[in-house]
């Protein structure tokens, strides 16, 4: 909501396409096994190299929802592209909605994965926007914006994993 003479519905149809995210992550060991042990996932696949050998695997694969946290362990700065995205659509958006009150809530989230993901893969990322909406819900309006993240391995550019997620203001 740039001004007053633009409306919330014109506001979030203006920022549907908007880049959100450009980043690059490295996958490493430690943090994939860490975090098959928080989702308590017990398979030797997620520990040691041999075993994932073994199960036919070239290195140990990240649990099914590792993506959700992989920018927290291997999104190093020195590896980051020079053109990230100028401000951020979503507070474009919640910022003024925030400041009339209301809480933000993390809605749904789904990945998509084109194959598994892999200790030595380095993963490059650009999220947008792809959707942006209001509704009534027991007397609150509730704003949705809901992004897609698309994951490619940066060696040969094909798709790894498909994010989705969604924020929703509720007023």
């Amino acid at each position: 909501m740039t001004d007053d003479t633009t409306s919330v519905e014109e506001h979030l149809k203006e920022i549907v396409g908007e880049i959100t995210t450009k980043s690059k992550v490295v996958i490493e060991r430690g943090p994939v096994s860490f975090f098959a042990d928080a989702v308590l996932e017990n398979s030797p696949i997620y520990k040691d190299p041999n075993e994932a050998r073994k199960a036919g695997l070239p290195d140990i694969p990240g649990a099914p929802t590792y993506c959700i946290g992989m920018e927290a362990w291997g999104k190093f700065p020195e590896i980051q592209s020079d053109d990230p995205p100028p401000g951020s659509p979503i507070m474009k958006a919640f910022g003024p909605l925030m400041a009339k009150g209301g809480i933000i809530l993390h809605g749904e989230q789904e990945f998509v994965y084109h194959r598994p993901i892999f200790v030595g893969d380095v993963l490059v990322g650009e999220g947008k926007i792809v959707e942006a909406y209001q509704k009534e819900s027991k007397g609150k309006t509730m704003t949705f914006v809901v992004t897609e993240t698309n994951w490619v391995d940066e060696k040969t550019g094909e798709p790894v994993v498909t994010s989705l997620f969604n924020v929703i203001h509720r007023g």
